[in-house]
């Protein structure tokens, strides 16, 4: 074989310190901007707004419900005016004309009128009615329940809000992920890229000087050829990986995302922990059973009376007067019980008992989900931690095995297509340790969704 000397040094060294660069061990103390993009998403997320909004109206609905309880007083006021309809004959002329002709008679005045018999209408005539109302409750146990309820829902619609942002935390760090393993596997399509193109001018120019056959010099121009093919598509996986991110956090599609340093292994410590209480599906359950005890006390609760008072202060009169024989006040207590109404109150007792029930079986069974889930998360990411420990191992077996490569190569004890074949396994491994690499944090964020460590501010 020729010895060939004209590959550059520098090339090998170049990308020997950019693959080093790309996977040693990097003391990472805080992902400063991955936090920060984690709070803009948490912030500018649409659908974490729309369940504020949801939370904003339960909240309303709580002092709603609280207000039931103080005082209402309301002004009302009513006009008549008739005529015809039923009426009552007061016969004042035949019961006083006799006498008062008669006490005329002894007087000898008029001071005693004659008087007409009288007809007078029900209706009342050109009569108003107007008064200020107060009403307060004063025993009413369905005011008590839903009270309940309505603070419940509140609790209820907090875990919910939780719900999506931790899943949301979860979308934003794998894309993140996703985005820093597309990211690094251009850094590795480029690098090889340089170096397949400083072989193919070398192996041209060996051409050309008649040492070498055209055999090498086509295998370099499809390696070139094939590795921007790959390199196209690994851009466009970054593309698509920049879209979804930025998609998540609710900004235009196209922005630039600023990277932190690339991450070493990840600790396991969360391997530790089978714990899923702190799940907001949990918590959201643990709630709808309170939620339907109250209901249930709820459907009972027309068994005690329900007592009230109002209070009136108002004016009625004819023709609008308004002196001190039109005002009036009326005082009242009132007492409503349900005596009998055909089982109706027994049957919604049932239903609520029943839903009491379902929601019990249900809190079983997703605990057993719940924590199902978390052993497979806990399985993937060993086996994810399995893989990159392999592919930090095959990198540095390919990296010795093209080094010593190079070396027969350049002392000419070496054919092309064993170099080449080299550099393939070499890149090959590279590619395996980064998506390996990047497929373990992902699988750890996996985890701290299915356990709800990660902590929401």
């Amino acid at each position: 074989m020729i010895k060939i000397n004209q590959y550059p040094k520098t090339i090998y060294r170049i990308i020997v310190v950019q693959a080093l660069i790309a996977f040693l061990p990097i003391a990472l103390h805080a992902q400063t901007h991955l936090s920060q993009y984690i709070q803009q998403g948490l912030e500018s997320n649409q659908s974490i707004n729309q369940q504020g909004f949801l939370l904003q109206r339960n909240i309303a609905a709580l002092q709603e419900a609280k207000s039931m309880f103080l005082p209402s007083v309301s002004f009302s006021t009513t006009y008549t005016k008739a005529d015809g309809g039923r009426s009552i004959d007061f016969p004042a002329g035949d019961l006083f004309n006799a006498a008062y002709a008669t006490l005329n008679q002894l007087t000898g005045t008029n001071n005693f009128p004659q008087l007409q018999n009288q007809s007078i209408l029900l209706n009342p005539d050109n009569f108003y009615d107007a008064k200020f109302r107060t009403s307060l409750p004063i025993l009413n146990a369905e005011l008590i329940y839903n009270k309940r309820i309505k603070s419940q829902q509140i609790d209820l619609q907090k875990a919910e809000v939780l719900l999506y942002k931790r899943e949301l935390v979860k979308e934003i760090k794998t894309a993140y992920y996703s985005y820093l393993k597309s990211i690094n596997a251009i850094n590795i399509y480029h690098s090889f890229l340089k170096l397949l193109e400083e072989g193919e001018r070398v192996n041209r120019k060996l051409f050309e000087n008649n040492k070498i056959n055209r055999t090498a010099v086509i295998r370099s121009q499809n390696e070139v050829s094939k590795i921007n093919a790959s390199l196209v598509s690994a851009k466009k996986t970054e593309e698509s990986a920049r879209y979804y991110f930025n998609f998540l956090l609710n900004r235009p599609l196209t922005d630039s995302i600023i990277t932190d340093d690339a991450p070493f292994e990840p600790a396991q410590d969360l391997l530790q922990s089978d714990e899923v209480s702190r799940r907001e599906e949990l918590i959201k359950l643990e709630i709808s059973k309170d939620i339907n005890k109250n209901l249930t006390g709820l459907a009972k609760s027309y068994l005690i009376p329900k007592v009230g008072t109002s209070l009136d202060l108002g004016s009625q009169a004819f023709d609008w007067k308004f002196n001190n024989n039109s005002r009036y006040y009326l005082l009242g207590v009132s007492l409503e019980w349900n005596l009998f109404s055909s089982g109706r109150n027994s049957y919604k007792i049932k239903q609520s008992i029943a839903s009491q029930y379902a929601t019990e079986a249900q809190s079983s069974y997703v605990t057993q989900q719940l924590l199902t889930e978390l052993k497979v998360r806990k399985a993937n990411l060993q086996s994810a931690a399995a893989q990159y420990q392999a592919a930090q191992s095959q990198l540095k077996t390919s990296n010795i095995y093209y080094n010593d490569m190079t070396k027969l190569y350049k002392e000419g004890m070496a054919i092309y297509i064993e170099l080449l074949d080299a550099q393939n396994q070499w890149v090959d491994a590279q590619l395996q340790s980064n998506i390996a690499l990047f497929d373990t944090w992902i699988s750890l964020t996996a985890i701290e969704r299915a356990n709800a460590s990660f902590n929401i501010q």
